[in-house]
C-alpha cells in the first residue's frame, strides 16, 4: 500500500473530499469542510519517520487496534479514539479497505443533522451551497487575538 493507492480507495467512499493542511498532510473529510464536514483520515506525505496515516478507530476498536504492532494512539487525536499507523505494511489491501471504510462510517454517523441534510441534496445544490460557504468564509476578516487583561 502507498499514499496514492490509499487516496484512490478513500475518494471512492461517499461524500469524501480532501484538503492539504498542516504542512504536507492530506486530510480526508466526510462532507466538505466548508459545510461542517468532519475529518476521518489524515495521510502524512512528508515521510519523515512518523506515522504514515492516522484515522478514526472509534471507542469500541481503539484499545484492540493499538495492541497491534505498528499501530499507536494518534498524536493529538487519541482522545477522540484515533489511531496512527507507522508503516504501510501493517495491513493488507483488503484490511486497509475495511479499516478506512469503518473510519468513514464512524465519522459519518456523528455528522450534525444540518450536514446530513446538505449531503442528501442533489449534487448540483450541494456544490452551490459549498461554494457559497467558501465565499463567505474567505470574505470574513481574520480573527484577532484577544487582549489579555494586565495583572496589577
Amino acid at each position: 500500500m502507498d499514499a496514492e493507492r490509499l487516496r484512490a480507495i478513500l475518494l471512492q467512499l461517499p461524500h469524501v473530499t480532501e484538503t492539504m493542511q498542516w504542512g504536507a498532510n492530506l486530510v480526508f473529510w466526510v462532507g466538505d469542510k466548508a459545510i461542517g464536514g468532519k475529518m476521518f483520515a489524515l495521510v502524512d506525505l512528508d515521510g519523515e519517520g512518523g506515522p504514515v496515516i492516522s484515522y478514526a478507530a472509534g471507542p469500541e476498536r481503539f484499545a484492540e487496534q493499538v495492541e497491534l504492532e505498528g499501530v499507536i494512539p494518534a498524536p493529538y487525536l487519541a482522545r477522540a479514539h484515533w489511531i496512527a499507523i507507522e508503516r504501510w505494511d501493517v495491513f493488507r489491501a483488503r484490511e486497509w479497505q475495511q479499516e478506512l471504510t469503518a473510519a468513514h462510517s464512524i465519522v459519518f454517523a456523528k455528522l450534525p443533522k444540518r450536514v446530513l441534510q446538505t449531503l442528501s441534496l442533489p449534487l448540483k445544490e450541494q456544490k452551490r451551497l459549498i461554494a457559497q460557504q467558501r465565499l463567505l468564509a474567505s470574505s470574513k476578516p481574520a480573527a484577532r487575538p484577544k487582549k489579555r487583561a494586565k495583572k496589577t
